[in-house]
C-alpha cells in the first residue's frame, strides 16, 4: 500500500517542531502497517481554515495522478478545519480512489466528514468569539485590542502572579514627531503624495519598515485607517470599526465596516500625540476635498472592485515592480514613482494606445501556430509519460481483481461445505464491493486522453477578434463579458523604460488562452463568443493537464509588443 503523509501547524501555540512530531508518528504507523511511504507533504504556519496551501494542493494534484493509494495524517483538523473544504477534499480523494486514514479517527468515512467537520467549524467560530471577547475586555480597560500602530511602543510587564500584562502602550517620541509633522504639513496644504515623497527622500521608515505611500497617510476616513484618520492620536481608542470576512475563492480576508452603534470607544488621554486644534484643521481640509460619488451616493464594494479599464491591475513597472495606474485623464504611469518617489521610471503612455497594442498582441502572438505545434508535441510527451507511470497502478488493480475472484471462489466452497454463513457472507460482500470499485477505476482509466484541436490557433485568433469588436460595439453586458474573458488571457503587462520609450512585455495565461480557443471549436463549426465547457474537445482534465505542462517550465506565451 503506497501512502502519502501530510502534516501542518499554524498557530502561535504550535512550533515548527510540530511538523517533525506529526511526521514521526505517521511514519511509525506506516511502519506498523507495512505501508510504503511515497511522499511527505507539509504546510508551515498556515491556517487550516482554507485549502489554499501549497502542500495540500500538491497532495491533491499527485492524488489525481495516482501516485499513492492512501493519505495519512495525525488528525482531520490537520487536513482542514473548514467544513466545506474537508468535504471537498474527501470527495476528491474518493474520486481518485485514495483512502484517508488519521491517527485520531482511523479510516475517515462520510460520518466523520459530517460530524467532525461540523465540530471543527464550530471550534473555529468559538475560537474567534473568545478572541474577540478577550480583545473587548482589554479595550474596556483602555488597552490595545491587538497589534500596535505607528507612534507607540509595546509595554511589557509582569503582574504579581507572574503572568505577562498585555495591551499596554507608550508613546514613541521619534515616531510621534513624524506624526505631528505629517499633520502639520497636510494642514498647511501639502498633498499626501508630496509628504510621502519628502519622508522617503529623508530616509524616514514607514510603519511597515519600507517606503511611505500616500495611502499610508491618507487612508480611509470612514474606516479610520491611515495616519490622518487614527483617533488614537487624539487619545480616543476606537475598536470594532470593521470586521474581516474570508473570501471563499481566494482565502484572503476582506474588510467590512461595522455600524457605529457596534463600535467600542474609550478615552486614553495618556496616548494623545496630536493636539485638538491641529486635528480639527486636518479634518476641515479633508471635508473640503471630499467629492460626491454620483447622485445615489457611494457605490457598493462590489462595484468598486470591478476593474474600471481593460488592463486595470494587470500592468506593472519593469524598473521597480510596482503597478501602473492612471496619472491623468488619459495616461498611465508608474504608481511608485508618483506616490513614493523611489522609482526613476517617469515614462507614461496613453491608456488607449496601451490597450490597442495589447489587444493586437493577443490577436497576433499569444497563439502563434508554430509555437502551438511545439506545445502540442510537449503536451503529448507529458501525457504519454503520465500513462506510463499510471500503468503500474492499473496492473496492480487488475492483479487485485484476479485475487478477489480466487478468494470469492474459495469462500463459496467453504460456504457450500457448511461454513459460518453470516461471517462468510459479510466477507464476500466486502470483497465484491472492493472489486466493483476497482473495475470502475479501471473503466475510467481506459478512456483515451482528450486531444488538442489541430486548428485551435486559427480559431483562437477569430475568437479574440470577435471579443475585441464586442468591446466597441455591443451592449454594456456584452462589453463586460468580453472584458472579463480578455483579462483572463493576460497574466501581466510589464512596461520598461528603454531609450526614452516604453518596451511592453505581455505574458499570457496558457490555460486561459487554450480555453478561449476551444470555446470556438464545436462540431457544427459555430463560433461562440463565451467561454463554455466544450466536451471532448477541451475537458476539465485537459485544462489541468495543460496547467501542469506549463508549470514545469514550458511557457510559450511571453511577447514583446
Amino acid at each position: 500500500m503506497r501512502v502519502a503523509i501530510y502534516a501542518r501547524y499554524s498557530s502561535d501555540n504550535q512550533r515548527e517542531a510540530s511538523i517533525a512530531d506529526q511526521l514521526r508518528i505517521c511514519r511509525l504507523r506506516a511502519e506498523q502497517e507495512s505501508w510504503q511511504i511515497v511522499e511527505e507533504y507539509t504546510d508551515q504556519a498556515i491556517s487550516g481554515a482554507s485549502l489554499l496551501r501549497p502542500g495540500i494542493q500538491a497532495l491533491m494534484s499527485d492524488a489525481g495522478r495516482g501516485r499513492f493509494d492512501l493519505v495519512c495524517a495525525e488528525a482531520m483538523d490537520r487536513l482542514s478545519r473548514d467544513q466545506e473544504d474537508i468535504a471537498g477534499f474527501f470527495k476528491r480523494m474518493a474520486f481518485a480512489g485514495v483512502k484517508i486514514v488519521t491517527l485520531s479517527e482511523g479510516e475517515v468515512t462520510h460520518l466523520h466528514i459530517g460530524l467532525k467537520g461540523t465540530m471543527n467549524a464550530l471550534f473555529l467560530k468559538d475560537l474567534a468569539d473568545k478572541t474577540r471577547r478577550g480583545q473587548r475586555g482589554r479595550v474596556e480597560l483602555g488597552k490595545s485590542g491587538g497589534g500596535n500602530c505607528y507612534g507607540y511602543d509595546v509595554v511589557r510587564r509582569i503582574d504579581a502572579a507572574g503572568e505577562p500584562e498585555r495591551g499596554d502602550r507608550s508613546i514613541d517620541p521619534v515616531e510621534a514627531e513624524v506624526i505631528r509633522r505629517i499633520f502639520r504639513d497636510y494642514a498647511a496644504g501639502k498633498s499626501p503624495k508630496r509628504i510621502a515623497t519628502e519622508l522617503n527622500a529623508e530616509g524616514i521608515s514607514a510603519p511597515t519598515g519600507g517606503d511611505w505611500g500616500f495611502s499610508t497617510i491618507n487612508g480611509n476616513a470612514k474606516r479610520g485607517t491611515g495616519i490622518l484618520n487614527n483617533e488614537l492620536y487624539i487619545g480616543r481608542l476606537v475598536w470594532n470599526r470593521q470586521r474581516f470576512v474570508k473570501d471563499p475563492d481566494t482565502g484572503k480576508r476582506q474588510a467590512r465596516p461595522n455600524p457605529p452603534e457596534e463600535w467600542v470607544i474609550h478615552e486614553v488621554p495618556n496616548l494623545r500625540i496630536v493636539d485638538e486644534a491641529l486635528w480639527l484643521a486636518v479634518k476641515a481640509r479633508q471635508a473640503g476635498l471630499k467629492r460626491p460619488h454620483g447622485a445615489s451616493g457611494e457605490n457598493s464594494f462590489r462595484d468598486r472592485r470591478r476593474p474600471k479599464y481593460l488592463l486595470s491591475g494587470l500592468t506593472r513597472c519593469g524598473a521597480c515592480g510596482g503597478g501602473y495606474s492612471m496619472i491623468s485623464a488619459t495616461h498611465v504611469g508608474c504608481s511608485t514613482a508618483r506616490n513614493k518617489g523611489t522609482c526613476s521610471n517617469r515614462q507614461s503612455i496613453r491608456r488607449e494606445e496601451l490597450e490597442e497594442r495589447v489587444l493586437g498582441a493577443l490577436r497576433r502572438h499569444l497563439m502563434d501556430p508554430a509555437l502551438f505545434r511545439e506545445f502540442c508535441e510537449e503536451f503529448t510527451r507529458e501525457v504519454n509519460q503520465q500513462r506510463i507511470e499510471g500503468r503500474a497502478t492499473l496492473e496492480a488493480a487488475q492483479a487485485e481483481i484476479r485475487r478477489i475472484d480466487r478468494e470469492l471462489e474459495r469462500l463459496l466452497q467453504v460456504l457450500l461445505n457448511g461454513g459460518a454463513a453470516d461471517t462468510i457472507n459479510a466477507a464476500m460482500l466486502k470483497l465484491e464491493a472492493r472489486q466493483k470499485d476497482l473495475r470502475a477505476a479501471l473503466s475510467g482509466a481506459d478512456e483515451p486522453p482528450p486531444l488538442l484541436h489541430p486548428e485551435m490557433a486559427q480559431h483562437y485568433r477569430r475568437q479574440v477578434g470577435e471579443l475585441c469588436e464586442a468591446l466597441r460595439e455591443e451592449t454594456e453586458a456584452q462589453r463586460m463579458e468580453a472584458t472579463e474573458i480578455l483579462r483572463g488571457l493576460i497574466k501581466d503587462v510589464v512596461l520598461t523604460p528603454t531609450d526614452g520609450d516604453l518596451a511592453i512585455d505581455l505574458r499570457g495565461d496558457l490555460a486561459g488562452i487554450l480555453a478561449v480557443a476551444a470555446g470556438a471549436v464545436s462540431g457544427d463549426g459555430v463560433q461562440k463568443r463565451r467561454k463554455p465547457p466544450v466536451g471532448a474537445a477541451f475537458s476539465d482534465d485537459l485544462l489541468s493537464q495543460v496547467e501542469m505542462v506549463a508549470g514545469v517550465g514550458f511557457e510559450p506565451t511571453t511577447f514583446r509588443l
